[in-house]
């Protein structure tokens, strides 16, 4: 796929998308294709013009000096910066992991992730960069507008992140809460709960880590042989909405002694929040703050 719409870029870029047009109409910074119904569309390389365009305004750069620049000087820019020496908001960061990752640049992508972990340590570099980046392009997953190649490539890359970054931290102390982990079937976008399971970890609790598309009677059985608490799953896809909340129902109703949590997209998590026993998780803050609430009442 290599067609987006204003919106879809202004998810990726982080740019409103009535903003990205006023760039346009003002100064000429993109140069939209059309449809043979006339239908405006961006392809792959003005949405890394954008990712370039964006990053740059964040140094003080001026929108109108930047659009006026053809892409080759907009990228040698961006390479000749000296990363050490920023000190401006995390904007940069997240747009160059995000362009990195649809150009297949694994250099890139590593410069920066390392830049990152120096600057702001392990925790801060995956809720301050990682996560927005998850949040960007988990909209086009979701939407399956992202084209297979980079979703793989992008996804792999994040995993070996998140792998080590987990293997990284101490063993959950004796008698810590467990936390089964899991994804429903038919669901196989593992970021969000590998993040989850680093968050957790981090804070000194035991992860059960199932993975992706779980069967509902392989779930029953890991709950019936482990000591879990509390059951966290993700829904990325969810094509049919009333089968999820479907799903949850008997979940909860299946398992009426744990604490159930669910992180969606926004869409559907209105209607989880509605539900009863079940606790939506609506950003990795809610997740931290229960986390930070259960760490202080184990003190007590």
């Amino acid at each position: 796929m290599n067609s987006f719409s204003i919106s879809q870029l202004a998810q990726f870029s982080g740019v409103k998308a009535h903003t990205i047009r006023m760039w346009e109409q003002r100064y000429n910074a993109l140069k939209p294709n059309r449809t043979e119904g006339n239908t405006r569309y961006y392809d792959n390389q003005q949405l890394r013009r954008l990712l370039n365009i964006v990053s740059l305004a964040e140094l003080d750069y001026k929108v109108s000096e930047l659009s006026m620049m053809p892409d080759k000087k907009l990228f040698r820019l961006i390479q000749e910066l000296n990363v050490e020496n920023l000190n401006k908001t995390n904007e940069y960061f997240v747009a160059q992991l995000i362009n990195a990752g649809i150009n297949y640049d694994e250099s890139g992508f590593e410069k920066i992730f390392s830049h990152c972990i120096l600057r702001y340590g392990m925790k801060d570099t995956y809720l301050k960069i990682i996560y927005p980046v998850l949040v960007r392009i988990g909209l086009m997953w979701s939407a399956d507008t992202m084209p297979p190649a980079e979703e793989h490539f992008i996804s792999n890359l994040l995993r070996q992140k998140f792998l080590t970054a987990i293997d990284s931290l101490p063993l959950a102390r004796p008698g810590s809460d467990v936390w089964l982990l899991f994804l429903p079937e038919n669901e196989f976008h593992e970021m969000g709960l590998l993040f989850a399971s680093f968050l957790i970890r981090f804070y000194g609790k035991k992860v059960i880590y199932l993975g992706s598309n779980i069967p509902f009677q392989s779930l029953k059985m890991a709950v019936q042989n482990t000591s879990s608490k509390n059951l966290l799953m993700f829904f990325v896809h969810s094509d049919f909405p009333e089968d999820a909340i479907k799903y949850l129902h008997i979940l909860a109703n299946q398992f009426k002694e744990k604490n159930i949590f669910v992180a969606s997209h926004s869409q559907l998590g209105e209607k989880i929040a509605k539900l009863k026993k079940i606790c939506f998780l609506n950003s990795a803050e809610a997740l931290i703050h229960h986390l930070s609430s259960l760490e202080k009442s184990d003190l007590n």
